[in-house]
């Protein structure tokens, strides 16, 4: 099942299958790791939803959640 990162519940994982959106935020994301292949747990939310707290290659790591809406997963059960 695919899914955006955005849409991710809380101690869901899964692995990064394509990074999109353009120029800085795309290059952002792969400099911080989220890259094709790459295992993602969803750790925690703030309380409106933004930002959100995952962990990625073994570090935590706060996304917006406009930029997790750029990264196309595929759900670990």
């Amino acid at each position: 099942m695919q899914k955006m990162l955005n849409e991710f519940a809380i101690g869901e994982t899964g692995r990064v299958l394509a990074v999109g959106g353009e120029g800085k935020i795309k290059r952002r994301l792969f400099d911080m790791g989220i890259t094709p292949g790459a295992e993602v747990l969803l750790r925690k939310k703030a309380p409106l939803g933004d930002p959100i707290e995952i962990t990625v290659r073994g570090y935590e790591l706060t996304l917006r959640k406009s930029e997790a809406q750029f990264v196309t997963m595929e759900v670990i059960k």
